[in-house]
């Protein structure tokens, strides 16, 4: 099955990448891992990706497309895979189509996991890092013992800058300015699978599940 994963920061897509990925049994492909693996193993296209990665320039679509098919070309990718991070626009998509029409393969669906806005807000500005041992907590659904207190050392909790609410709110207008046509694409195209992303992990699993074909 060779799936792509979409979805806002905040929306899941991390725990139900590996959920999917565990009942059919094909890699979770992440855009960050593809650079990091291609950047560790010295590919060619590793070293263009890591000279622009450098600079603090973005990588253009060529060099991205590239390390991608590089990826998927890997024996691991033969019975499918799960696409997280790529592809961001619609020429991304229409290259990976026209890649792996040429192989005589087509994707099976694309699944987009739906949140909020108000909910995505509430998921990414209330978490907490302890100052001292880097421990993690949420104000609504992991919450310290005491205010303020990290549950292990004592330490003080902060709000990282990534985490406040002028940072995240830019976040989702980046992610719905750069994701929406790419969504009006595989929904034209009849891929698109939207999946109500505001439940429970366990049924937001199941809902995946029905939009595949599975029981799970």
């Amino acid at each position: 099955m060779r799936l792509v994963l979409l979805g806002p920061p905040g929306a899941g897509k991390g725990t139900q990448a590996a959920i999917i990925c565990r009942h059919v049994g094909i890699p979770h492909i992440s855009s960050g891992d593809m650079f990091r693996q291609a950047i560790k193993e010295g590919t060619e296209l590793g070293r263009q990706a890591e000279k622009y990665l450098q600079s603090g320039s973005l990588v253009p679509d060529a060099v991205t497309i590239g390390l991608v098919q590089e990826r998927l070309s890997k024996p691991d990718c033969r019975q499918g895979f799960l696409l997280d991070g790529f592809p961001r626009t619609v020429a991304q998509a229409g290259a990976l189509d026209a890649w792996l029409a040429g192989k005589k393969e087509k994707l099976d669906a694309v699944i987009d996991i739906e949140v909020p806005r108000e909910e995505l807000m509430v998921r990414l500005t209330g978490r907490r890092v302890c100052r001292r041992c880097g421990a993690t907590y949420h104000l609504q659904f992991n919450p310290p013992r005491e205010t303020g207190k990290c549950d292990a050392c004592g330490g003080e909790l902060i709000q990282r800058a990534d985490d406040t609410a002028a940072t995240v709110s830019r976040r989702l207008d980046v992610y719905v300015e750069q994701t929406a046509p790419l969504i009006d694409y595989y929904r034209r195209r009849g891929l698109l699978k939207e999946i109500d992303g505001s439940r429970d992990i366990t049924t937001v699993t199941r809902s995946i599940g029905k939009a595949l074909g599975r029981d799970w």
